[in-house]
Formats: structure tokens, sequence, C-alpha cells
């Protein structure tokens, strides 16, 4: 059993989001019980996943999408308190992390991903107003890019799609869990890796074939799981809780 306020004590220190200007609401967003017996973590925020969580007698949840963003509206009515009120009626707290999970350099969506790929971090990636949100990595003995598409395949349950008009062999890598878009791709060109790795599909098929990069989408959802799974075993190790990851896929 653990405190709540230990709880989120800990995961604002190893998650500080003072230095993105993100459109999350990073932190604890829903304050429930204060003893912790059992923590689930996810990667979004909605319905199914709090009922999931209840049903497990979880008293905390960690998602890498909260409910509370900066462009949305912070009213308690119709849908959103319909949500809301699963955690409210089982006395559930919502921490959320966004930018700063994907950031994270050891249990940070984009960490992790290069980690599967065993590929060592070598330089950030992927500018974010005044930061950056991700990394750029290095395969040391290289990989095919068959080989890549079947790891990420295996190792985040997903289904690929590959644009295969780089090099055959791949030791640069840069990765944007999630959503990538065409910002993302622009810097991978100028940073010339051999490989771009993202979540969100783009329209970027010609540009990727005539400049000859490899790209991978792999799935917003599937791209954003290891991040939260990573902090949920450094959450069961630090403290005396069980922790469970419920996944809802989305098939995006």
């Amino acid at each position: 059993m653990a405190h709540r306020d230990a709880i989120v004590t800990f995961l604002d220190e190893q998650l500080p989001g003072g230095d993105f200007n993100d459109p999350s609401f990073n932190g604890l967003q829903v304050e429930g019980k204060e003893s912790v017996t059992k923590i689930v973590t996810g990667v979004t925020a909605g319905k199914e996943l709090f009922a999931r969580a209840a049903e497990a007698e979880a008293d905390f949840i960690v998602t890498h999408h909260g409910h509370y963003w900066r462009y949305g509206t912070p009213s308690l009515t119709g849908w959103e308190k319909r949500r809301l009120d699963i955690l409210l009626e089982n006395k559930m707290s919502l921490y959320a992390s966004h930018l700063p999970l994907d950031k994270h350099p050891r249990l940070g969506n984009n960490a992790q991903l290069l980690a599967l790929l065993n590929a060592e971090i070598t330089n950030d990636f992927s500018s974010h107003e005044d930061t950056s949100s991700s990394y750029m990595g290095m395969i040391m003995r290289g990989k095919h890019l068959d080989e890549i598409t079947g790891i990420l395949e295996n190792g985040l349950n997903t289904k690929c799609i590959t644009l295969p008009f780089g090099p055959a062999i791949i030791r640069t890598v840069a990765v944007v869990s999630g959503g990538g878009g065409y910002k993302s791709f622009a810097e991978a060109l100028d940073a010339k890796v051999d490989l771009f790795i993202t979540g969100d599909t783009a329209e970027i098929y010609n540009d990727a074939k005539d400049s000859g990069t490899n790209v991978i989408f792999a799935g917003h959802h599937a791209t954003e799981r290891l991040g939260v799974k990573a902090l949920g075993d450094l959450l069961q190790k630090t403290f005396e809780v069980q922790v469970e990851f419920i996944d809802v896929p989305t098939g995006l």
C-alpha cells in the first residue's frame, strides 16, 4: 500500500512538465482516495479504460493521454461528466503525462522504441518550440528494414505500413511516437537518417520516394504503449502496489 500523494510526487519528479508547452494538463487531473493498493496504466483516458480499471479494483490510473487538454472545456457536462463519474464514484485518481513521457530518456515512448531496436540515443529530435520531444538513434551493427518492421510488429502488436525507399540496411533512425506529421518528416530529411518511424500516417509517399527515405508508420496507439508500460514497471518496483497495464486498442 502507498499514499496517493507519494505516488504523485514521485511521478512529478520523474516526468517534470516545465520544459514543455504542452496541450495536456500534465500531472494529477482527478484526485481519488489517499491509500493506493493497485495502479492501472493505459494509453488514453476513456470510459472503457476507467470502467475496466474499476472492475480491476484500481485506486490510481496513469495515462499518456489524459482527460484535460488546453483546447478542451473544463465543464463537467454530457459525455465528459459520464466519463469522469466512473472515477469519482470509485474514488480513483487520474494522472496524465504527455510530452514529458514522450521525451523521458529511459522510460519514454521514443526511448523505448529505440531500445526495442537496440539503437543507442545519439541526439534530440522533433523540435517542439524551445525544446524537443524525441530522439534519433544509431543501430551500431545495422538491421535490415524488413527485420525492423518485424520487430515493431511483434513488439508493439501492430501492423506497420512501410515505405521502403531508402537503404536496405538501417543504421540511423529518427522516431516520433504517436503523430510525427509533415514537420517531423521534414526534420528527418534534414538529418539524413536511414529511417523515420512514427505512428500516424501522413501523405508523404512521394516525398519519401523522391528523397530515397525509408518510413514506417506503426500506429499512434501502438507506438505509445511502451512508455506507460515502462512507467508502470518502475512504479511497481518503487511502491508496494500492484500495477496492471490495461490495453484499449483503437486500431489507429
